[in-house]
């Protein structure tokens, strides 16, 4: 039986770490549709080959073999771990992690393969994590502080934003695509769809403009003009209409799995003072 389990990352990682997840297929293969979250992720299916998930700009069509166990990991964006190349040259691709980690990687591999569950084998992968941030992390703080201001629940002009920085828009632009992968305006346009789907999925009442509730609502809320507004960014990003995409319940994915692990601390910046730019 296929099922799919987020959690929240150990402590030390919750700055670089959005969630981390075991998935396990069943007697069939599964087809998962992944979708753009402004990070990067980690895929390791245990006794196969790991995979880095480059910033996705558009819907990625996976189909995991029957009888598969993966741990994975989602970063935050800006949070990438330490790799030999810039993300703007990992844009929707996938590369084998051994590629940019190396030997160091057939090791862990083995140590995860032989984890007694897959819970332990997450343990082993987190803490590997941990050791190359403490070793040499190189997180952008302007672009840290560019994301902060891009999260959806509020506007911001990108040009404005860049003077803030006391960056020109190029510059910006330069070292969002560096840190990124992605122009700060297509990270904004992302968020803005996390957000959404963290209010979907949490069962948050839509509190728009007056009759708009349900998804209309809510895409007022994320900081959409309107429901076509989500719509068509909808289809952009994920390949679907936002029903089609929740199995026509606003308050879960059509999936089934549960993502709180996921987006209940996306909505914890919801309630933040937008910034002074």
């Amino acid at each position: 039986m296929e099922s799919y389990v987020e959690r929240a990352p150990r402590p030390e990682l919750a700055g670089v770490v959005r969630t981390v997840w075991i998935q396990r297929t069943g007697e069939a293969a599964c087809v998962q549709r992944h979708l753009p979250t402004g990070g990067i992720e980690i895929h390791f299916p245990l006794g196969r080959h790991p995979q880095l998930v480059g910033p996705l700009t558009g819907p990625e069509i996976e189909v995991i073999p029957a009888h598969t166990t993966i741990v994975g990991v989602r970063f935050h964006p800006g949070a990438a771990p330490p790799i030999p190349t810039t993300l703007d040259d990992l844009v929707d691709q996938r590369l084998r992690l051994t590629e940019l980690w190396g030997s160091s990687v057939d090791h862990l591999a083995e140590v995860m393969a032989g984890a007694e569950t897959p819970e332990r084998a997450l343990i082993f992968l987190q803490a590997h994590l941990l050791r190359e941030y403490r070793r040499s992390a190189r997180v952008d703080p302007l672009v840290n502080e560019a994301v902060r201001a891009l999260m959806p629940w509020r506007a911001v002009n990108i040009e404005a934003l860049a003077v803030h920085l006391a960056l020109s828009a190029s510059q910006l632009r330069r070292r969002c695509l560096h840190a990124l992968g992605v122009s700060p305006k297509v990270l904004q346009r992302t968020l803005r769809f996390q957000g959404f789907l963290a209010l979907a999925q949490a069962g948050i009442p839509a509190t728009g403009r007056r009759g708009a509730d349900g998804v209309a609502g809510l895409a007022v809320d994320a900081g959409y003009a309107d429901q076509a507004h989500l719509s068509r960014e909808c289809l952009r990003l994920t390949g679907l209409t936002p029903r089609r995409l929740l199995g026509g319940d606003v308050e879960r994915c059509a999936c089934g799995h549960d993502h709180s692990a996921s987006y209940m601390p996306f909505l914890a910046t919801r309630g933040r003072p937008p910034l002074r730019i």
